[in-house]
């Protein structure tokens, strides 16, 4: 996390006063040339995504096993590649009533929501159905279910899954202007949270149908919602909350009082903080840890599904769950689910995260161990 630094600004403006989750080094990172055509941030994080933790190997992997026309390739996103979209416009070349984008922009799959999910089948070669999901902060947590339901379908055997959000002057003075931003780093759940910290991030995962022989965690159900109570206000009542992490338990098959832990949607500004805690302690049992790790990541936006599942798969991989940045002082209103420091949880069998989107967009997933 560091001190706002992000992007030109017009003359005489000053940066926002917030702290940002930044990639360093993407600015001197240019794809490689084979991929010129495609070059804009937000595919060059998914560039250097895809090179680490053995993404590539699994992609190799699965292909190998299945065959490229049977992997598919769902990805979240909620702007895509849209900072490039705003250079061309600001870099605008030709007289008054015929300027255009400059030459180097003038690439129009650059300028599209699926821009990031044409970009990664290019570079992986993946020839199954690619989908792009674009449903705010829940983006890359519906990744998941979509490509459940692809492979129950049979329209495929596998899937890459995965997200990727790149900061822009769009992300940053659009959140700024719901009075959503605070001016030192987030605090999520603490009495005094005054409000998020945005970051950027890529993720990806592969999905396939458990093997009788397999040990890796698995996905055991989710639950989608969507109550479209207000544009950028969640439910009052938690009420699409709810229902996304009823039916992700009902899928699993398991109880509420089940979950070892729940990385929670946990952005850090006064409702929505209060409401998913409303929601959590009429579902859940008062020995359950919950945390929020957007302290250490900032709010990766549509990449914030895939981050907090990633951290939910290690808290369920090594039996540590995470506490709370920046949180010391507990806000009354939340209940005893709402744990600051971290712990260790011997035999933990399921971990669950909760992604929810602007409208009422809203997602649970639940990850266990192989039975």
């Amino acid at each position: 996390m560091r001190r706002n630094d992000f992007g030109a600004l017009p003359e005489g403006e000053s940066p926002l006063a917030c702290w940002i989750g930044r990639v360093e080094g993407l600015e001197d990172a240019p794809l490689p040339a084979r991929f010129a055509h495609w070059e804009c941030r937000n595919n060059r994080l998914a560039w250097l995504a895809l090179q680490h933790d053995g993404v590539l190997d699994a992609i190799s992997a699965m292909v190998g096993r299945h065959g490229a026309e049977r992997v598919a390739l769902v990805l979240g996103t909620s702007t895509s590649s849209i900072g490039a979209s705003e250079e061309a416009y600001t870099r605008l070349d030709g007289p008054d009533g015929d300027r255009r984008f400059p030459p180097d922009l003038d690439r129009p799959v650059v300028h599209t929501p699926h821009s990031l999910g044409g970009f990664v089948q290019h570079a992986t070669g993946l020839r199954g159905p690619c989908v792009t999901v674009a449903t705010a902060c829940s983006s890359s947590a519906k990744v998941f279910a979509q490509a459940s339901r692809l492979i129950a379908a049979g329209l495929a055997d596998a899937a890459l899954v995965g997200g990727v959000d790149t900061l822009c002057g769009s992300v940053l003075f659009g959140f700024n202007a719901l009075q959503l931003v605070a001016a030192d780093p987030c605090r999520p759940f603490d009495a005094e949270r005054l409000g998020l910290s945005l970051g950027e991030a890529g993720g990806f995962a592969v999905l396939e149908r458990a093997a009788a022989d397999d040990g890796g965690p698995q996905l055991r159900g989710f639950g989608e919602s969507s109550d479209a109570h207000h544009m950028s206000a969640p439910h009052p009542e938690g009420l699409g909350a709810c229902h996304a992490m009823r039916d992700a338990l009902a899928r699993a098959g398991i109880a509420a009082g089940e979950v070892g832990y729940l990385n929670l949607h946990g952005t850090a500004t006064p409702a929505n903080d209060a409401i998913e805690a409303r929601a959590v302690a009429r579902l859940f049992p008062a020995g359950l840890h919950a945390s929020s790790t957007k302290g250490w990541t900032g709010h990766t936006l549509g990449a914030a599904g895939i981050v907090e599942s990633v951290i939910a798969l290690i808290a369920l991989e090594y039996g540590v769950l995470p506490g709370i940045l920046n949180s010391d002082r507990p806000d009354p209103a939340c209940g005893p689910q709402i744990r600051f420091d971290n712990a260790r949880c011997e035999g933990l069998r399921y971990a669950m995260n909760n992604s929810f989107g602007f409208g009422g967009n809203n997602c649970s997933l639940v990850f266990g161990k192989a039975a």
